[in-house]
């Protein structure tokens, strides 16, 4: 079941805003052309090296045969791990669960 899903961490700020525009949008779209997601097992180490101790977080499940952007799982150098990024916008119909952290 895990395998049809990938997670993506931001803060209910940025959810509720996205509830608003009709579509997500991560920060690192416009600075990288992708937005950051995680598999399972990616997502605690995530929050370690990003996260940590901050206050408001979610975290989106999010069905990847409803992605309608590319999703490519790429190399991080930086950590040697391969991650799903979504180069594109989020479409909300995606979004199956969200969790607060």
């Amino acid at each position: 079941m895990n395998g049809e899903f990938i997670y993506h961490i931001t803060t209910q700020e940025k959810w509720d805003l996205a509830l608003k525009q009709g579509f997500y949008e991560a920060d690192t779209l416009a600075k990288e052309g992708f937005m950051h997601c995680s598999t399972e097992d990616q997502v605690a180490g995530v929050l370690e090296r990003y996260y940590h101790g901050m206050k408001g977080l979610v975290k989106l499940t999010i069905q990847k045969e409803k992605v309608e952007r590319p999703l490519v799982f790429e190399l991080a150098g930086s950590i040697n791990e391969v991650f799903p990024h979504i180069h594109g916008t989020l479409n909300l119909d995606a979004v199956v669960e969200v969790t607060a952290i």
